[in-house]
């Protein structure tokens, strides 16, 4: 049995978590909208239409703060088309899933939907066919209080108080040349900087983030931000970066590796970032926003794997069916943000339901977890806190990525000294601790040794883990409890001294708690 040693100290600590790190993302996308959170006429739909059955779920998994309404379908998005009298709205071609949009559900229902939630909504303004103006119209409308053609038309519509959103998105990887009007860094710098300019002089509370590259093998990764951040610097809190984890190449190791390259990531941007205010001798330090993140590889290619001809309405698409491997590597990644929570403040799991989701639907029948739905759980309900720096001692093996820049592009990245052991601790401010534990062995239990300084007294207030001998094992609609967490007996306390017998290939959290 492989042995793992981890050291903490209650003194040293890489960051708080902010509320904002534990988000998702809805798009008109496929079933993630219609069919998904709105089903007017489902069993549980309620008077506006809002399935409650996956509300209940939404609640479960706790997400904080939520993108909206895209994603590639904002670069071509009126929100003009999507409020007002839902009878004179008007159905559009969707340029970016080649799909026709109703705008039967638009801004006002998705921050009703917030608000029913408990969830903070995050907007983002159309950059692509539209401009500056058009997104200082936009933050009008919502935000500000009345007298003007934009909010009274909100109070028209039955709004009488702003909605107040303080995060907005200048709009979405308009690196991309899949993107409705790409641009290159300089286009889009120059008009994020006067869309910034605009919609901070309708109101100065909000914070926005700019775009950073689609991915980090993008060709222009690096100077991307570079240049973007040198047009946007003055006016944005935030840059975003986007990672989607794969198992093209059918390598499980490498998959389950795969949330290293994610930190690599992270810290190259961070860097990046830190060298435009270095040249400005600025103490200003921009957030990150990694406001797309999951695992998605089987419904992304090839490009007709993502299109049903006849341009219809809410079309199935994007579906990825998530199996237990799928979801240790997300539990990677959840660590990986969480270890860089001094610098990566706000984050969204795309998306929500349906569409690359932990939360699948029938239409007109029920609602049931996917297996990633287990450890996004986990993160947003007990990764609130300060994020203790672990000192992890573990073996390692060395291997080969398969990380595409683009979709057709095939692109290995050797990641080398993979410890078998990855993990974060959080300690909540009331003595309680918890630690996210993956054991990247696929065959073999490991023995996880903690010594947790600076803490006294511990107990074990709840284990679990989650685990199955078969990786390709699913949660279905006619199975939703395939994969599901279990108790992880196998934890002994001695003082501040954990020890935890981990089984292959799984994801654990073990909470304690000090006298």
């Amino acid at each position: 049995m492989r042995t793992s040693t981890v050291l903490l100290d209650r003194d040293f600590t890489i960051g708080q978590t902010d509320p904002r790190l534990f988000g998702a993302f809805i798009e008109h996308l496929g079933r993630c909208v219609y069919g998904g959170i709105y089903e007017p006429g489902h069993p549980t739909a309620d008077a506006q239409g809002f399935r409650q059955d996956v509300m209940e779920l939404v609640r479960e998994i706790g997400p904080t703060i939520m993108r909206y309404p895209g994603g590639n379908f904002v670069s071509g998005y009126n929100w003009e088309d999507g409020v007002g009298p839902v009878e004179q709205r008007p159905a559009r071609l969707d340029y970016a899933w080649f799909s026709t949009e109703p705008n039967t559900f638009g801004t006002n229902e998705f921050i009703d939907w917030c608000k029913m939630s408990g969830i903070e909504p995050m907007l983002a303004v159309n950059l692509g066919t539209r401009g500056p103006q058009d997104a200082g119209y936009f933050v009008e409308y919502c935000n500000h209080p009345g007298g003007t053609h934009y909010s009274e038309l909100r109070k028209q519509h039955g709004y009488e108080q702003p909605h107040n959103i303080k995060f907005w998105c200048l709009g979405n990887e308009m690196d991309g040349p899949w993107q409705t009007c790409a641009k290159t860094a300089d286009e889009y710098g120059r008009i994020a900087h006067e869309a910034a300019k605009i919609m901070k002089w309708v109101d100065g509370s909000i914070e926005l983030a700019a775009c950073g590259s689609s991915g980090r093998k993008m060709t222009t990764f690096g100077a991307w931000e570079d240049t973007v951040l040198d047009h946007t610097f003055d006016h944005v809190e935030w840059i975003s970066l986007h990672t989607y984890l794969n198992n093209y190449a059918s390598d499980t190791p490498a998959f389950l590796a795969s949330p290293d390259v994610m930190d690599s990531f992270i810290e190259e941007v961070v860097a990046i970032a830190d060298s435009v205010a270095a040249r400005r001798r600025s103490k200003k330090r921009i957030m990150l926003s990694f406001d797309e993140w999951n695992v998605w590889y089987r419904t992304r290619r090839p490009r007709e794997a993502r299109i049903i001809p006849g341009w219809p309405v809410a079309p199935p698409i994007l579906e990825e069916i998530y199996n237990m491997q799928d979801a240790l590597a997300f539990g990677g990644a959840a660590i990986s943000l969480l270890n860089h929570a001094d610098r990566v403040r706000s984050a969204c799991i795309a998306q929500l339901v349906n569409v690359i989701a932990p939360i699948m639907t029938e239409t007109g029948g029920p609602a049931w977890r996917q297996t990633i739905f287990w450890p996004f759980a986990n993160f947003t309900n007990f990764g609130h806190g300060e994020v203790l720096r672990a000192k992890v001692t573990s073996d390692t093996y060395d291997t080969d990525y398969f990380d595409p820049a683009g979709m057709d592009d095939e692109v290995r990245t050797k990641v080398t000294g993979v410890p078998y052991l990855k993990l974060a601790a959080v300690h909540d401010g009331k003595g309680g601790l918890t630690l996210f534990a993956l054991n990247r062995d696929l065959t073999g239990e490991m023995r996880m040794e903690v010594d947790a300084r600076g803490m006294t007294n511990l107990s074990l207030v709840q284990a679990t883990t989650l685990h199955d001998a078969d990786l390709d094992a699913v949660n279905t609609k006619a199975n939703p409890d395939r994969i599901v967490p279990k108790p992880l007996d196998a934890v002994t306390i001695a003082g501040a001294h954990i020890t935890a017998i981990l089984p292959p290939a799984s994801w654990s959290i073990i909470r304690l708690k000090a006298d």
